[in-house]
């Protein structure tokens, strides 16, 4: 099907082809999934085509050389440390590497869709890399090339694999009291942080960002403004890691969070609130305590508590889960974790949803047993009237 004057045609897969006539006499082809959207795309073709070239990305520019240049330039200042570090392991463990290759030296439908299938079908990349790989790609991609018209259609390419469902590792709740008792056992004042996760959700780089005076005694809560996690010194003097403190997550990670009045009482009793504003809780300094270290401390405590190893962040889904089985709204325990969206907590939590959803429907169970006496006679009666009717 076409669309007369306008070199627009329907091809049998679907997509919708447009031909530009080039100086040369030869047609230069443009693809995309509507009419609509080829049609922008010859626009902006002929448009760039009467402009001065900004980049060239057929012979002379080397697609790897792209990424390279994306990656050592104003990015660098535009992203979180934490994220830029991301960026930086993608690009140079998987997407450079990739293009350099003989025969995907430039950006085009074949080199794009290799590069997403070889990343897809590789057994050694989980699925929540992948989706983070090709997602750096898909931000690098749009970067280099901006003001092409190839842009929407390549980016376009990349396919995301699909989410793996899988229950997430919780602790129950006689492992939970095992573990609080060896941390209060344990002589060790930074335990009481683990404590304080199990009743607030907190994540552990949000944990060592914590200052006395993030503390509120009177409201009650908590404020968690930074976060602290080891990233790549991308400096060439010093450590090959730092310590680096930083915003949290997202924006809605930034939030104010309730303590359990046993839980500030028990921080009051011991005496662990003498300490000055501007020093961190987890290591009563000016600087903050080292994420491995608390990664340790943690380790030690299940060991001694005799619970099964599990990683750090299985103390937070344990007070996500132990909240919805108390009856915590999804949107306000959303807000407690810092959740970017609703979205996210159902999906991640789904597992007690259903179990919340199973306690639901066994109230229609007692409903009918309260509500309705079975006595012969309605049996028989019924059965007599089901026999009148045939």
């Amino acid at each position: 099907m076409s669309r007369r004057g306008e070199n627009i045609y329907k091809r049998k897969d679907g997509r919708w082809e447009g031909r530009v006539l080039m100086d040369s006499g030869k047609y230069r082809y443009l693809y995309a999934k509507s009419y609509k959207e080829v049609k922008e795309r010859m626009r902006s073709f002929l448009e760039q085509k009467e402009k001065p070239a900004q980049k060239s990305f057929g012979k002379g520019a080397r697609s790897a050389q792209l990424f390279e240049d994306w990656l050592m330039g104003d990015i660098k200042t535009q992203v979180k440390p934490s994220t830029y570090e991301s960026y930086y392991w993608s690009i140079c463990k998987y997407i450079i590497p990739f293009f350099q290759r003989p025969g995907n030296e430039q950006l085009d439908e074949d080199s794009v869709t290799r590069f997403v299938k070889s990343i897809r079908e590789d057994a050694s990349i989980p699925n929540t890399s992948a989706k983070k790989i090709l997602s750096i790609f898909k931000i690098a991609l749009k970067s280099v090339l901006k003001r092409s018209p190839e842009c929407l259609y390549l980016t376009q390419l990349i396919i995301f694999p699909k989410a793996e469902e899988k229950e997430v590792e919780i602790f129950s709740m006689k492992e939970q009291r095992m573990i609080e008792y060896a941390a209060l056992r344990s002589g060790n004042k930074r335990a009481l942080g683990i404590i304080l996760c199990f009743y607030t959700g907190l994540r552990l780089g949000e944990l060592c960002a914590l200052k006395w005076s993030d503390v509120d005694l009177e409201s009650g809560t908590l404020s968690i403004t930074h976060t602290v996690s080891r990233i790549k010194n991308f400096k060439p003097e010093g450590k090959k890691t730092i310590l680096c403190v930083g915003t949290p997550k997202s924006r809605k990670s930034m939030r104010r969070i309730p303590i359990p009045e046993f839980l500030l009482n028990f921080t009051i009793t011991c005496g662990l609130y003498i300490q000055k504003e501007d020093n961190y809780i987890m290591s009563g300094k000016k600087e903050p305590y080292e994420p491995r270290c608390v990664q340790k401390l943690y380790k030690e405590i299940l060991k001694r508590a005799g619970v099964k190893e599990r990683k750090f962040h299985a103390i937070r889904h344990t007070f996500a889960t132990r909240a919805l089985e108390l009856g915590v709204d999804v949107k306000t325990l959303s807000e407690i974790l810092g959740h970017s969206n609703v979205g996210i907590t159902l999906n991640v939590y789904v597992h007690s949803l259903m179990e919340h959803k199973k306690i639901a429907i066994e109230k229609f169970n007692d409903m009918l047993l309260t509500d309705t006496e079975f006595t012969d006679f309605a049996v028989n009666s019924a059965v007599a009237i089901s026999e009148q009717a045939r």
